[in-house]
């Protein structure tokens, strides 16, 4: 993933280099043209004296001579005057081309710009999308364990520590996790995999959403997910929880006997993913990247504002819209917003947002 983001950000940085480029050339063309106008102009200033010394001269000479003179005079006072012409027409259209030319150029900045935001933004809700998948399959694959099945059926001792241990070895494996937790049907806490760093045995979570709904469930396929929580199951850092009831026997449709819960690090996975996106080192002063969930509130955020909500320009738009970008006004400042809505992965979604806000003058 680190080189995969280094190329992304090496192609970020041309693609803003190539874009500041075009502005630099159109600045020189049209500095160039109006400096070749003015020269236009000068010239044309010097061709009127001359012409009008000529037809000084010709009023002091006489006869033919004369006459020549006047000849001169008139033609080089008609060339001066087709000469104005020309330069007056020529900035004219100078200015309605460089016109078009910037407006263009603009729009291509800008859309070039949405676009690549709005691609990374999208990179980054389908790496928790596939991430947070692999969690729904773990849950519903461990309470089939034999050894999670054992300690709800007999709940003595020796299963108990046999539990701990068989836990701690998935654990050692899994780091994407706080703890592994088994309760029974009142929610009390009977075995964790992490006893040292989580004194969670003998607590209680029946009121907790996620245990009271994973025993609602009808299967042993099913499973719920908490939302982004603060639990005490794991000292009270950033987690989601998957649950699944744990059935007789480890059979799907086997009666509920307790509840299989699994702690996920979610600060591990979000706010590395928002931290580690592929922008310049010049966009980055000027850029916030943030996952929301489908009210708005904040789940992950380089800026540090976890759990508020993020008042966004044209809201009800961005969730009504899998993927794009907007020019927008944020806090009297002009931002680009790329976004992308959770494109699911197997099974999965979380329905969440991916959200990258730059301002103009990262450009």
């Amino acid at each position: 993933m680190a080189i995969v983001n280094a190329i992304t950000a090496k192609k970020a940085s041309q693609r803003a280099v190539t874009s500041r480029r075009m502005t630099e050339l159109a600045d020189n063309l049209e500095r160039r043209m109006f400096n070749s106008v003015d020269d236009f102009n000068q010239l044309n200033i010097e061709t009127k004296f001359v012409a009008l010394n000529a037809r000084i001269e010709a009023g002091r000479a006489v006869g033919e001579s004369g006459r020549a003179f006047d000849v001169v005079a008139q033609s080089i006072q008609d060339i001066s005057r087709r000469t104005g012409e020309v330069a007056e027409k020529l900035d004219v259209e100078f200015r309605c081309l460089l016109k078009e030319m910037r407006e263009i150029t603009e729009d291509l900045a800008i859309h070039s710009r949405g676009e690549r935001l709005s691609n990374l933004a999208l990179m980054n809700i389908d790496l928790i999308d596939r991430n947070l998948y692999e969690r729904s399959c773990d849950v519903r694959w461990w309470a089939t364990d034999q050894s999670v099945v054992d300690t709800l059926m007999d709940a003595s001792p020796q299963s108990l520590s046999h539990a701990n241990i068989r836990l701690g070895q998935i654990l050692d494996s899994y780091t994407v996790y706080f703890d592994i937790v088994i309760t029974d049907l009142t929610g009390k806490v009977l075995a964790n995999g992490r006893p040292c760093s989580f004194d969670s045995i003998g607590t209680n979570v029946a009121t907790q959403n996620w245990f009271m709904s994973a025993l609602q469930t009808a299967k042993g396929t099913q499973y719920v997910q908490s939302e982004v929580i603060q639990s005490p199951l794991c000292g009270n850092d950033n987690t989601i929880i998957f649950a699944c009831a744990v059935r007789k026997g480890g059979q799907p449709h086997g009666d509920a006997i307790g509840v299989l819960a699994i702690v996920f690090r979610w600060d591990a996975l979000a706010q590395v993913i928002v931290e580690s996106t592929p922008l310049s080192s010049a966009e980055w002063p000027q850029t916030r990247v943030c996952i929301l969930d489908a009210h708005g509130r904040l789940l992950a955020d380089t800026a540090g504002g976890f759990g508020d909500l993020l008042q966004v320009p044209a809201w009800k738009e961005i969730q009504s819209s899998p993927r794009g970008f907007r020019m927008a006004m944020l806090t009297d400042e002009p931002v680009c917003i790329g976004h992308a809505k959770s494109p699911g992965y197997e099974t999965y979604r979380t329905g969440w947002y991916s959200l990258i806000l730059q301002k103009d003058s990262a450009v």
